[in-house]
C-alpha cells in the first residue's frame, strides 16, 4: 500500500463524492510519477494528505483566516469581529511569526488548533471569562485567525501566511484603499487561488477615509481587479473596522457560510480541483485513440524489409517452383535440375530439409538486404510512430514515449533475427498433387522400361504382336514416355501457382513473426503507456467533475 493510500484509508468520506475526488487524485498522482514534474506531484500529494488529516478532525469547527498587507486594518477587523482587543494593531503589533486565534466554542477545538499549529499562548476562547457580552450562537464552531502581514519583511511571516492560507476553510482578504491594487496580493495570492472563489471574501477596509462620492467607484475598481484575478462572484464588502461600518454584513457572510456546514468540503474540493487542473495541464489533452493503425502497419512493413522478408519470400517462391517442376517432370530429365543451386542456399542460409520441413536456421543478417537503408527506415518509422503517439500529450508523457522508442531500437535487430530464423518456411514440402504426379511419373518410367525389356527379350522369338512398323512392347514404351513428357509439361505449368501460394504463406508467417516483435518491443510498450495516460485522464476526470 502506498503512502498516499495509507494516508486516506480511514477517510470518513469513503464512498462519497468528495472521497471519489480524493481517490481519483491519488490514482492520477501515482500513475503520473516519472511523467509529470515531481514538484507538481508533491503538491498534489500534500493536498491529499492535508485533506485526509482535515477530514479526520472535528467537522463542527470552521477555520476562518483574515489576511492582508501591513496597514490594511487586518488586525482591527479581527478585533472588531471578536469584540476583544486580541491582536495588537499599528505600531503596537509585535514582531511575530505566529497567528492569533479566537475560538467560538472550545469543545473539540483542541485537535483543530494543534493541526493549525497555533500555540496555546496565541489562543483565546470567545466564550471565556474575557467575554461577558451576550450574543447569538451563530458563530459557534468558528476558529478565527489573524494572520501575519503577507508583505512583511520577515521571511517567517511569509511562511506562516502561506501555510495557514493553505489550511483555512474561509479566507477573508483585507485590502487598503491606498494599496488595493498592489500586485503583491493579486499576483501571489488572489489570482493563483481562482479555484477557491467559493471560500473567499474580499474586504475593502478604511472606507471611512474615502470621500463618499468616490467610494462606489473605488469599490467598482476593486471588483474589476478581483474579477480580473478570475474570482468572479467573490463578495467585495466595504467596511470600516474602526467605525463599525459594514461589519454586520461581513459577520452575516461568515455566519451564513458557517451555517451551511459546507465550508470545509468546499475548501478541500477547491484544493483538489486546483492541483488536479494543474496536473491536467501537465498530462495533456486526451488523445482518444491508441496507436494509429496505418502507422503501426508502416512500422511492421519497415521491420519486415529490414529483416529481409521480401528477399526471403522471393527465394521461397523460386525454390519451391524449382522443386515442384523437378517433382512433376520426367524423371530422366528432372534430375538435372538438382545441378542448379537452390535459391535459398544462395542466400547463405541453412535449410533443414528433414522433418522440420524447411525451417530457416541461418542468420537473418545474412540476407542480402540493403541493411543501411532498411535500418534507417526502421529508425524513421519507429520515431514517427512515437511522435504520432505523443501528439497532444504533456511534455513529460511525450518524453516517456520517446524514451520507450529509443530503448526499443537497439534490441530490434537481434530479436528480428531470431524471429525470422524461427519461422517454418515449408519450402521443401511438396503439394499433395505434385507428390501424386511424381509417383505417376515413376510408374510411367518403370512401365516404359518394362516394355523395353519385354521387347528386347521377345525380339529373339519373333512372336511379338506389332503396332504398325513397331512391335507392341516398343510402341508401348514410346507411348508411356510420351505420356510422361506431356504430363510433366502440363503439370509443370502449375508449378508457378503452387510457388506463389507457398511464398504467400511464408510471407504471412514471416510478417506475423515480425509484427510480434514489433508488439513486444515497440507498439506494446507504447500502447501500455497510452493506456496509462488514459487512466490518468479518467482519474483526473473523477476529481474535476
Amino acid at each position: 500500500m502506498t503512502s498516499l493510500q495509507e494516508a486516506t484509508r480511514t477517510l470518513v468520506t469513503r464512498g462519497t463524492e468528495l472521497g471519489a475526488r480524493i481517490d481519483g487524485l491519488i490514482a492520477a498522482v501515482e500513475a503520473s510519477r516519472g511523467r509529470a514534474p515531481d514538484a507538481l506531484l508533491d503538491d498534489a500529494a500534500t493536498v491529499v494528505g492535508r485533506a485526509a488529516s482535515r477530514l479526520r478532525l472535528s467537522s463542527d469547527h470552521t477555520v476562518v483566516a483574515i489576511a492582508g498587507a501591513t496597514g490594511s486594518g487586518k488586525s482591527s477587523t479581527f478585533n472588531a469581529l471578536t469584540g476583544l482587543e486580541l491582536s495588537a494593531v499599528g505600531v503596537r503589533r509585535p514582531t511575530t511569526s505566529w497567528a492569533t486565534a479566537c475560538i467560538w466554542g472550545a469543545e473539540g477545538a483542541e485537535e483543530v488548533l494543534e493541526w493549525l499549529g497555533i500555540p496555546p499562548r496565541h489562543q483565546t476562547t470567545r466564550d471565556s471569562m474575557l467575554d461577558t457580552r451576550r450574543e447569538t450562537h451563530a458563530l459557534d464552531g468558528v476558529v478565527l485567525l489573524d494572520l501575519p502581514d503577507h508583505d512583511s519583511t520577515e521571511v517567517s511571516h511569509h511562511l506562516e501566511v502561506d501555510r495557514l492560507v493553505g489550511l483555512a476553510d474561509l479566507l477573508i482578504w483585507v485590502l487598503d484603499p491606498q494599496k488595493y491594487a498592489d500586485a503583491a496580493i493579486h499576483d501571489r495570492y488572489l489570482a493563483p487561488m481562482r479555484e477557491h472563489a467559493e471560500v473567499m471574501v474580499v474586504v475593502l477596509n478604511h472606507i471611512d477615509t474615502v470621500p463618499e462620492d468616490r467610494r462606489q467607484s473605488m469599490l467598482d475598481d476593486v471588483r474589476r481587479l478581483v474579477d480580473a484575478d478570475g474570482l468572479t462572484g467573490v463578495p467585495v464588502i466595504a467596511i470600516s473596522a474602526r467605525q463599525g461600518t459594514g461589519l454586520d454584513e461581513l459577520r452575516a457572510r461568515i455566519e451564513a457560510r458557517v451555517a451551511d456546514k459546507q465550508l470545509t468540503r468546499d475548501r478541500l474540493e477547491a484544493d483538489l480541483r486546483d492541483v488536479a487542473e494543474r496536473l491536467d495541464g501537465a498530462t495533456g489533452a486526451p488523445t482518444g485513440r491508441g496507436l494509429d493503425a496505418a502507422r503501426v502497419g508502416a512500422a511492421d512493413a519497415a521491420l519486415a524489409e529490414a529483416a529481409g522478408v521480401p528477399v526471403l519470400v522471393d527465394a521461397v517462391r523460386r525454390s519451391h517452383e524449382a522443386r515442384v517442376r523437378r517433382a512433376v517432370g520426367w524423371p530422366l530429365v528432372a534430375w538435372t535440375g538438382r545441378l542448379r543451386q537452390d535459391p535459398l542456399k544462395r542466400l547463405q542460409t541453412e535449410l533443414d530439409l528433414g522433418e522440420a520441413g524447411g525451417r530457416l536456421s541461418g542468420s537473418a543478417a545474412s540476407v542480402p538486404a540493403a541493411a543501411g537503408v532498411a535500418g534507417g527506415r526502421v529508425d524513421a518509422e519507429v520515431r514517427g510512430l512515437v511522435d504520432d503517439a505523443a501528439r497532444g500529450l504533456g511534455s513529460g508523457w511525450a518524453a516517456r514515449l520517446q524514451q520507450l522508442g529509443a530503448e526499443a531500437l537497439p534490441g530490434l535487430a537481434p530479436r528480428l533475427e531470431r524471429a525470422v530464423g524461427g519461422v517454418d518456411l515449408e519450402a521443401a514440402r511438396l503439394p499433395g498433387w505434385a507428390q501424386g504426379v511424381r509417383a505417376v511419373q515413376w510408374l510411367l518410367l518403370l512401365g516404359a522400361l518394362g516394355s523395353l525389356a519385354w521387347g528386347l527379350t521377345g525380339a529373339a522369338s519373333d512372336g511379338l504382336p506389332g503396332v504398325g512398323p513397331l512391335s507392341l512392347p516398343f510402341a508401348l514404351a514410346i507411348g508411356l514416355l510420351v505420356v510422361g513428357l506431356v504430363l510433366g509439361l502440363v503439370c509443370g505449368g502449375r508449378a508457378s501457382g503452387a510457388a506463389d501460394e507457398r511464398a504467400g504463406a511464408a510471407d504471412e508467417r514471416l510478417r506475423a513473426a515480425v509484427a510480434e516483435v514489433d508488439r513486444e518491443l515497440v507498439t506494446g510498450p507504447l500502447q501500455d503507456e497510452l493506456a496509462r495516460h488514459a487512466g490518468v485522464r479518467e482519474a483526473l476526470g473523477r476529481t474535476l467533475r
